[in-house]
């Protein structure tokens, strides 16, 4: 699957796209009062629990614990909703893919849209409780920019792995749910690493959502940049991810018509 190719059927679809976008967000808010304030309420009801609940245990020599906690609350919220909405892509527009002959990812990357849109919204509320816990700002703030550009193009990625083996094992999506629990307890959002070894510090970075997560808090809490290498590992791992999710769609393109 080239780049070039991807460009040409994208703008050739535009129009199909934008309509899809359009759906997603209409279905997602449809009959509910608040609508998509609820992209905001949701991660804040849940970072006031893990307030309550673990302020006592974890957070009482953590500096602006608030903060710690929102930052991977949000980065893991984020993933979650995208790559689980990836992952049905496929199956949700079954009528659609068997009656029209479209590049099969644009389905998948309409669902990115809408949870990056929702991220998007979760982040100037962020910001706010920044301001309010008196972060400082300054232009090492732009940087973050760099990891959500990795963590969207992780969730692509992810989130094609994940659609392409859906289609062929149903299962998936419990087992999925599973993992995240799993990966929600290994992605240090409510506990620190400070009582970690060094040996079992480095091990977290094998955890690319912990790894965004990091790059958060250094550069809002901390107010320093990660290194060339910690750059380098982010980029690393949403690449990889993307490149092998782009490599299923190629092999198992024309399969996936025939499982719907």
């Amino acid at each position: 699957m080239k780049f070039n190719t991807l460009i040409q059927n994208f703008s050739k679809h535009s129009f199909l796209f934008q309509q899809l976008v359009k759906r997603d967000f209409e279905h997602k808010y449809k009959r509910t009062s608040l609508g998509m304030l609820w992209s905001v309420l949701s991660p804040l009801l849940t970072l006031l629990v893990m307030r309550i609940v673990f302020t006592d245990f974890f957070g009482r020599n953590t500096p602006h614990y608030t903060i710690y906690l929102f930052s991977g609350n949000i980065v893991f919220s984020y993933f979650r909703e995208a790559t689980n909405n990836g992952m049905t892509s496929l199956m949700n527009n079954a009528n659609v893919i068997e009656k029209i002959n479209v590049p099969k990812y644009l389905f998948l990357l309409s669902r990115n849209v809408q949870a990056f849109f929702n991220f998007l919204l979760t982040v100037l509320v962020y910001f706010l409780f920044c301001i309010i816990d008196h972060i400082d700002f300054g232009w090492h703030m732009l940087s973050l920019v760099y990891p959500v550009l990795c963590l969207l193009l992780l969730n692509i990625g992810v989130g094609l792995i994940l659609s392409a083996v859906y289609i062929f094992f149903r299962d998936m999506t419990y087992l999925y749910g599973v993992f995240l629990t799993l990966l929600n307890y290994m992605s240090a959002i409510f506990y620190t690493l400070d009582n970690f070894s060094e040996k079992v510090q480095r091990l977290f970075l094998l955890n690319p959502v912990y790894v965004i997560i990091k790059y958060f808090r250094m550069v809002v809490i901390d107010g320093h940049l990660p290194s060339t290498e910690y750059h380098l590992l982010m980029l690393g791992y949403s690449c990889f991810f993307v490149l092998i999710g782009m490599f299923m769609y190629k092999k198992y393109n024309h399969q996936f018509v025939y499982y719907l």
